[in-house]
């Protein structure tokens, strides 16, 4: 596997993890499928009409209702152009945008940011270099860096792009390739991820598309709130990241 690839394709979760070591490395840390199904009243509840750039700006998750220990900071566009990726399989292009954080479907509007967090404690103010090097490293590579995508839709839009997305992780279970800035890679497989269970339907996803020297692998999830789309694109540098849940449900409330 290409590092420039990886390196590229964890991009949010180790510049925001950078960023949280840099300003808060002196703070301590106090199994089934993930398909949630539609409730009756959402699924027999009028569409409403998509909602734009700037409301769903609003809705984002911020720093202050952020988990405790985390980094909240909008991608920039140089970070959203490196993160572009097309795929040889079009069944496959739902769970490729999911992971770039572009749009699924024909949305009305569209808004990003990334959170950021840590795992594991850092080094005591009197220990050694090394030790201070170490503790710094073990929290880097345990650090989950979180995408978030909130994308809305007209009428039955974010239904359909759901739908499509779910459709994408059985369709390319045997796995697809995905190029991203010119760089080539191979997703090994995909396989449902940890169960979810917020907003109106969600479902996730593990991409796996590590090898036996560098085990790497990507959590994507998608959650349905009315007509609004909130999609997860969970990694960290220690394999299989786990599941978010906390900033899915904090994000998730923000929808209603």
């Amino acid at each position: 596997m290409r590092t420039t690839l990886i390196r590229r394709s964890v991009l949010s979760a180790s510049a925001v993890s950078l960023a949280l070591l840099a300003t808060a490395c002196g703070s301590d840390k106090s199994d089934t499928k993930a398909d949630a199904k539609p409730s009756e009243a959402s699924s027999s509840a009028p569409a409403a009409k998509g909602k734009t750039d700037a409301e769903l700006e609003a809705l984002l998750l911020t720093q202050a209702e952020a988990p405790k220990d985390s980094v909240v900071k909008a991608p920039t566009a140089a970070q959203l152009a490196a993160l572009t990726a097309t795929t040889d399989k079009a069944d496959c292009k739902p769970l490729v945008q999911a992971a770039s954080m572009a749009p699924q479907g024909t949305s009305t509007g569209v808004a990003r940011t990334q959170v950021g967090g840590t795992s594991g404690k850092a080094a005591d103010p009197g220990a050694s270099e090394a030790d201070k090097l170490k503790a710094g490293l073990e929290m880097l590579t345990g650090a989950t860096g979180t995408a978030v995508t909130l994308t809305s839709y007209d009428g039955k839009g974010a239904e359909e792009a759901f739908a499509g997305f779910k459709k994408a992780g059985t369709a390319c279970a045997g796995g697809y390739t995905m190029t991203q800035d010119g760089e080539t890679v191979k997703v090994n497989k995909v396989t449902p991820g940890d169960a979810v269970t917020a907003g109106d339907e969600a479902v996730s996803l593990i991409a796996d598309f590590g090898d036996a020297e560098a085990p790497m692998a990507a959590q994507l999830v998608m959650v349905r709130k009315g007509n609004t789309l909130a999609t997860f694109s969970v990694q960290n540098l220690g394999g299989k990241p786990a599941l978010p849940k906390d900033v899915i449900d904090a994000q998730a409330k923000k929808l209603g």
